[in-house]
């Protein structure tokens, strides 16, 4: 195998041709500091591409990757932060790679491409030395076996590609950052221009957003952000940790992108009504039903979820009937006034927070999940009474997991109606509102002013209303 131009590889070693090691010899050698991060790194991105396994799972702080939970905590973050960045820019990345070699590596070869590919968003995408990127990566190729052959081709590759850093992340501009079958959907939903928006927004980390319980102004001036026309207050880029903040142990506010304040607030005035939260975990959208002063029942099927929730609920000191229960099995003695349903979905719609979804999850995932969906949403109606509201929600892009499937469910359920959001009731929103009087908002939305971060996560919501009159 040769880089391209004709330069040959050495066949081990790693920045200088070496006599290559035994695995003994290699395995007395002492850890070079920053090692086991990168190790990490790469057996983690290994996990999420090659077997689709979710970051969130991995990265936990308690039964997370062992691999990860060995490191201190810098070491933690510095691995969030290559995870990450490559996942974010990955079909560039690897569009870069591949220009650089004249051959793609070898069938077996998985390991090797994760090295390159971690130390490819070090050089690229993170304010990391790049002679510490291309010396570790060496010295991963080294440790392995399988890819101790490959040493000097890592070597040479990355030194390259140091080098050509801004010609050759100019010559993938084109290259969209999205899987292909992604942006295929994004497309046919949305139209090839607005898809290459939302790809692009995706690039860019979700800023925090905060819902308070009054004042947002007051609290934008405090805690240094902006208002937005939900309501929610972001913050700028700040140094240290959330439960450090002015009003956090008070209560006054919680952390919930602002898209996903908008379906509580669909219900209108609440005061006294009764309203259960299904899926209700971690708790944001319970606690804002709460604060509205509904009495609201919060049914989750986790145990742990459940007690988080509760654990949410008394740091904001409000309250709620929490019920663990698969939502499925839900039947109250006395049918609700209105019911919000934020059913389980593909999550494409949080990318910019979670860009590990678009590479553990496909198609396929989307039609069970909007069929679990439909079968939770059909549920959902029957809980209401006469003249009570279901608001249906989810952070899905894909029209088969929100437009779709209301209207299916509308067109066979007698006693429904889409009560129609107003998009005059939603000022700097007005896009997000359908023709149908549905929400869909996207992450090109919400443009940054400059000073501040843009974007929101993609959400849908509708609000299905029971006839006054029906008994169905």
């Amino acid at each position: 195998m040769v880089l391209k131009n004709g330069n040959q590889r050495r066949p081990s070693g790693s920045a200088s041709s070496q006599k290559p090691k035994n695995d003994a010899a290699v395995a007395a050698e002492p850890h070079k500091p920053g090692l086991e991060a990168r190790l990490a790194a790469a057996k983690l991105i290994g996990a999420v591409i090659d077997r689709k396994t979710p970051l969130d799972g991995m990265l936990d702080a308690t039964g997370g990757n062992p691999a990860y939970l060995h490191l201190a905590d810098a070491d933690r973050g510095l691995v969030r932060a290559i995870l990450n960045s490559a996942l974010r820019h990955l079909p560039r990345i690897e569009a870069i790679l591949a220009s650089l070699v004249s051959n793609p590596l070898p069938e077996g070869a998985r390991a090797l491409h994760h090295v390159l590919v971690v130390a490819a968003a070090q050089v690229l995408f993170l304010d990391i030395p790049d002679h510490s990127a291309v010396d570790l990566a060496v010295e991963q190729a080294n440790r392995d076996p399988r890819n101790r052959r490959f040493a000097g081709l890592v070597n040479a590759v990355l030194r390259r590609l140091v080098r050509e850093k801004e010609s050759l992340l100019a010559g993938v501009e084109d290259v969209s950052p999205v899987p292909e079958w992604f942006m295929s959907r994004l497309v046919s939903a949305y139209g090839a221009d607005e898809a290459r928006r939302i790809a692009a927004a995706q690039l860019v980390p979700a800023a925090i957003d905060l819902t308070v319980k009054s004042d947002p102004e007051g609290w934008a001036e405090k805690l240094g952000g902006r208002v937005l026309p939900t309501g929610s207050v972001r913050l700028n880029a700040f140094a240290g940790a959330i439960p450090d903040l002015e009003g956090f142990e008070a209560g006054e506010w919680w952390v919930q992108d602002a898209a996903a304040s908008i379906p509580a607030k669909l219900f209108g005035d609440i005061k006294g009504r009764r309203i259960a939260d299904l899926c209700a975990a971690p708790g944001g959208k319970t606690a804002q039903l709460a604060f509205a002063g509904a009495e609201v029942t919060a049914v989750e099927q986790s145990k742990s979820r459940l007690r988080r929730l509760e654990g949410n609920l008394a740091r904001l000191k409000l309250s709620a009937i929490t019920v663990e229960a698969n939502l499925l099995d839900h039947r109250p003695d006395e049918l609700y006034d209105g019911v919000l349903l934020d059913a389980p979905c593909s999550s494409t719609g949080t990318t910019r927070r979670h860009p590990d979804v678009l590479w553990t999850k496909g198609p396929g995932d989307i039609a069970r999940l909007a069929a679990l969906q439909e079968k939770m949403l059909r549920h959902a109606l029957t809980l209401v009474k006469p003249g009570g509201k279901v608001v249906f929600c989810n952070c899905s892009l894909d029209p088969s997991e929100g437009e779709e499937l209301v209207e299916r469910v509308l067109a066979d359920t007698p006693g429904f109606s889409r009560a129609p959001v107003r998009a005059a009731d939603w000022p700097g929103l007005e896009a997000a509102i359908n023709m149908r009087g549905e929400v869909r908002t996207t992450p090109a939305m919400l443009a940054s002013d400059g000073e501040y971060p843009g974007g929101i996560d993609g959400f849908f919501a509708a609000v299905l209303q029971k006839s006054s009159e029906t008994n169905h």
